[in-house]
């Protein structure tokens, strides 16, 4: 298999991996939207992830001692952003609407991802014969 071939599956699954991290911090969010206090957060976006230096150790996660390692899953402390917005009066800062809305684009790119993973492995196993 070639090199571009793999680093597409790498891609792809870098990119779930980060959709999932950022599901899971919307869904927190989302959670606390009732919480006084509770500032909404998100992650990096994508892009950045792409172009940040990956570490040998990532913060919880296994020593990558290959190129072609995937680093962890990003951590809330590594990547939370806060979302500034409208306040309540108990200082909360979530909006459920912007939260479900960021939700929903995850989703979608999420399936986006999948379908495109799975085409692709339709064409690999083409290709073999299988």
């Amino acid at each position: 298999m070639a090199q571009s071939d793999m680093d597409l599956f790498a891609l792809a699954q870098q990119r779930l991996q980060w959709l999932g991290a950022r599901q899971a911090m919307l869904s927190e969010n989302l959670a606390n939207a009732d919480t006084p206090g509770w500032v909404a957060r998100d992650i990096k976006p994508f892009a950045d992830v792409l172009g940040a230096q990956i570490t040998t150790t990532p913060r919880g996660g296994l020593e990558t001692t290959d190129a072609m390692h995937l680093p962890g899953l990003i951590t809330h402390d590594q990547s939370a952003a806060l979302l500034r917005g409208e306040k309540a009066p108990d200082g909360n800062q979530v909006s459920v609407d912007v939260q479900m809305e960021r939700i929903a684009q995850t989703d979608s790119q999420h399936e986006a991802v999948s379908a495109i993973y799975l085409k692709y492995m339709g064409m690999f196993r083409t290709a073999l014969g299988k």
